[in-house]
């Protein structure tokens, strides 16, 4: 039993970008993040490949944050 209690207290690897990061559930049931949200999203538009987006012309400004109007 005690492998158990070692493996849930051990954090897992985490890329640079992300140290710290840290989400809990608070009483009300509300996500709290160490993070900003935002930052994640940015993050996650740069290293994972959306298969949805692949085709689009523009996916090189999705990625780096940019809006078409």
């Amino acid at each position: 039993m005690s492998k158990k209690k070692e493996d849930l207290n051990k954090k897992p690897k985490v890329n640079k970008e992300l140290e710290g990061f840290d989400v809990s559930i608070d009483s009300f049931g509300e996500l709290k993040s160490t993070i900003a949200i935002d930052k994640i999203n940015q993050f996650l538009n740069n290293q994972v490949d959306d298969k949805k987006l692949r085709d689009r012309d523009d996916l090189e400004e999705l990625k780096k944050g940019k809006k078409k109007k």
